[in-house]
C-alpha cells in the first residue's frame, strides 16, 4: 500500500511540473504574440491589401522604426487611393515627418478634385505647412463667404444721417496662400 500512495504521489508531482511548463509556455507565447502584433500592424495591412493600396509589411514595420504612427499614413492613403488621387506612400510619409497634417491634406486634394480646382500635393502640404488649414481654403474657394458689417451711422455737416451696412464676400484664392 505505501508503493501506491509513493506512486501517486510522483505521478502527482510530475503533473504539477508538467503543468507548470505548459503554463510557463503559454504565457511566453502570449507575451511573444502581444510584441509581435504590437509592433507589426497586421491588420492594417490586410485593410490596405483589402483596399488595393500595395504597401509592404516591412515598409509598415520601418515606419514604425522612424517613429511613424502607420495609420496616419495608411488610411489617408487609402483615402486618396480610393478618390483616384495618384499619391504615394512616401509622400505622405515626408509630410508627416514634416510636420503635416496628412489626413486634412488628403482630404483638401478630394474636395478640389470634386471642384475642378487644380491643386497638387506639394502645393496643398506647403499651405499646410505653412499653417493654413488647406482643407478651409479648398472650401472657401468653391463656397466664398458672405461677411456682414454692422450699420455704421455717420452724420454729414447739414444734419444729413447716412446709415450703411456692408456686405464682403470673401474667396480664398489658393495661388496666392504660399508662394
Amino acid at each position: 500500500d505505501e508503493n501506491i500512495f509513493q506512486m501517486e504521489g510522483e505521478v502527482s508531482m510530475a503533473l504539477d511540473g508538467s503543468l507548470i511548463t505548459i503554463l510557463l509556455i503559454v504565457v511566453v507565447a502570449i507575451i511573444v504574440l502581444s510584441v509581435f502584433f504590437s509592433f507589426f500592424p497586421l491588420m492594417l495591412w490586410i485593410s490596405a491589401i483589402a483596399s488595393g493600396v500595395r504597401v509592404g509589411i516591412i515598409t509598415l514595420v520601418a515606419m514604425r522604426l522612424r517613429r511613424v504612427t502607420p495609420s496616419r499614413i495608411v488610411n489617408p492613403l487609402i483615402k486618396a487611393t480610393k478618390a483616384g488621387l495618384g499619391l504615394n506612400i512616401n509622400q505622405l510619409e515626408s509630410h508627416y515627418l514634416a510636420g503635416g497634417n496628412v489626413d486634412r491634406v488628403v482630404n483638401a486634394l478630394i474636395a478640389a478634385q470634386r471642384a475642378n480646382i487644380p491643386l497638387e500635393f506639394e502645393r496643398a502640404a506647403a499651405i499646410d505647412l505653412a499653417g493654413r488649414d488647406v482643407l478651409q481654403a479648398v472650401q472657401m474657394s468653391v463656397n466664398p463667404r458672405v461677411i456682414e458689417t454692422p450699420i455704421v451711422a455717420a452724420v454729414a455737416k447739414d444734419g444729413i444721417e447716412v446709415k450703411v451696412k456692408a456686405r464682403v464676400t470673401v474667396r480664398a484664392n489658393i495661388d496666392r496662400l504660399v508662394g
